[in-house]
């Protein structure tokens, strides 16, 4: 039997399919690339664009930062929006988005991979 490229692909893509992480009260923690559904939208953590947050354990004059590309699903259509830690923007159709928590802590000799990345999320009307 002979594997197509397009049926090898859909085979290694296959388990990568997630169930969007339904909110409690407006909040939803979420991995890299999982959607939460707020009901009234749909947002999916993309990329990490910026993570220059402080390490664990060391003295820094500015505590950092985190942005990530949202893709953000709601009556007003999908668009990809930066989000930052702190900064809630509008999400379109009347909604707030923030980015309330990043986790694991950054440890100033390790990285961060991408699958050990959560995102904590707020979305209100």
């Amino acid at each position: 039997m002979r594997i197509t490229p397009i049926a090898l692909a859909a085979a290694l893509t296959a388990g990568c399919v997630t169930s969007p992480v339904v909110s409690q009260n407006g909040i939803a923690e979420v991995k890299l690339g999982q959607t939460a559904d707020f009901g009234a939208a749909k947002v999916t953590v993309v990329k990490v664009l910026e993570d220059s947050r402080c390490p664990a354990r060391v003295q820094c004059v500015w505590a950092g930062r985190v942005k990530v590309a949202v893709r953000i699903e709601n009556r007003d259509g999908p668009r990809v929006r930066e989000l930052t830690n702190e900064v809630p923007i509008q999400a379109g159709d009347g909604g707030i988005l923030e980015l309330l928590d990043v986790r694991p802590e950054k440890v100033a000799d390790r990285a961060i991979s991408n699958g050990d990345y959560r995102f904590t999320l707020r979305y209100t009307r």
